[in-house]
């Protein structure tokens, strides 16, 4: 038993330190639940007090979003770790706090992946956990054909701000009873309550990869070979567009069994012609986000049509700016320079929005040095705002759960 001032919980608390800040917003303690029972009675006692709790898992995406209004108690989610694993079911059930390089790991024993990629780049990649990457719906390149969290989550359990455990979804894929509140918890940026467990479907681990290069030049001809390549039978896991000072560039990822992998490697190569190159390794910052960690970071979606006319929105807007991203699923993302003025980046934004949103997409800022964020308008117009704020309410009705975190100061 430790005792912080006026909370009394079983788990570890500490009192918090400049380093526990979460977006600049000092936190007065952090405590470290080492069961889901444990985090339970953490978030009542909280909740009690009137306390506000923000989750940190590895702490690689806190500077997402917007910094919380205030923090009491950080919740270190490193000690909600552990794997179930039912090989036989292609499913997982693994805690919040979980490296995903360590479950990885642990399934490529056993011939699986959980077929999320990790786009952050560096040592921060070994710490994200698999809480974060659902409470922020990060994806990377295979997202194309396996798709991102909100398509390989079954299951969930969460702990409400009342210290309420639910749990929606269960351990096989066939079952999907509460399937939506699992993929609810998806981008919500912690903001509905503590992920303590999450249940993924599985994919067999590939036994070859083959990646295909070719320069593409204009954002047309970009889209034209990408309609080609979804068009064809060679099945690609991924087809990524980057910009380069050679134009638009696409890297397609085929996967498969050895056999099966060369020759859609040939099919594929006859379909781009004489300019594809077949890689035995990913080039140079696959998969990753573009820019430094200084840099604005954009995410950009849009329907398939609409990916052309992105892609010539940015190379319109600044010269300076990196591009990178899914030219087969839509989803890009572009890296501006972190001293960028705060009115050209919110011109940037502005025509990006506009071209965006002509094709069913978005603009969102994911990150940006506080000066920058908190000069403009890191989400923009969101569909559903009042739906969202309903079910804000419904989960966390005294805004107790990172609250501004997430749009419309959910």
């Amino acid at each position: 038993m430790v005792t912080a001032p006026g909370l009394s919980v079983a788990c570890p608390v500490r009192e918090a330190g400049a380093e526990d800040a979460v977006a600049g917003v000092p936190a007065r303690w952090v405590a470290t639940p080492g069961s889901v029972p444990e985090a339970a009675e953490l978030l009542r006692a909280c909740s009690e007090l009137g306390l506000v709790v923000v989750p940190r898992g590895g702490g690689t995406k806190l500077d997402w979003g917007m910094p919380p209004t205030s923090v009491d108690v950080v919740v270190d989610t490193s000690g909600l770790t552990g794997v179930e694993h039912e090989a036989g079911d292609l499913v997982a059930v693994v805690g919040a706090g979980t490296p995903r390089a360590a479950l990885q790991e642990l399934l490529g024993a056993a011939g699986q992946e959980l077929a999320l990629d990790q786009p952050i780049p560096g040592p921060a990649a070994e710490r994200s956990t698999i809480g974060g990457i659902v409470s922020t719906a990060t994806a990377g390149p295979r997202r194309l054909l396996r798709g991102g969290p909100r398509d390989l989550v079954i299951g969930a359990a969460l702990v409400r701000a009342d210290g309420v455990v639910s749990r929606s979804g269960g351990k096989v894929v066939k079952n999907v009873a509460g399937y939506d509140l699992a993929r609810l918890l998806c981008g919500a940026y912690g903001t509905l309550g503590l992920v303590v467990e999450v249940a993924f479907r599985l994919h067999p681990r590939s036994q070859a990869r083959s990646w295909l290069h070719c320069l593409a030049g204009h954002p047309d001809d970009a889209y034209r070979i990408t309609r080609a390549v979804l068009d064809s039978q060679v099945v690609p896991s991924a087809l990524e567009v980057e910009r380069t000072a050679r134009g638009w560039e696409l890297v397609t990822l085929l996967e498969g069994t050895p056999a099966g992998v060369q020759a859609r490697a040939g099919r594929l190569s006859g379909l781009l012609g004489e300019g594809a190159v077949e890689l035995e390794r990913p080039p140079p910052g696959w998969g990753i986000f573009p820019g430094a960690a200084d840099d604005v970071l954009i995410k950009l979606t849009s329907s398939l049509p609409g990916v052309p006319r992105v892609l010539a929105g940015v190379e319109g807007l600044t010269a300076a700016a990196e591009v990178r991203g899914s030219a087969g699923s839509g989803v890009l993302h572009a890296a501006v320079p972190g001293g960028t003025a705060a009115a050209d980046l919110a011109e940037i934004l502005r025509r990006l929005r506009r071209v965006t949103a002509a094709h069913g997409g978005s603009a969102v800022v994911l990150r940006a040095p506080a000066g920058l964020r908190d000069a403009v308008d890191i989400w923009g117009p969101v569909p559903g705002l009042d739906l969202m704020r309903r079910l804000k309410r419904e989960f966390d009705p005294q805004a107790r759960m990172s609250p501004g975190r997430f749009v419309g100061g959910i």
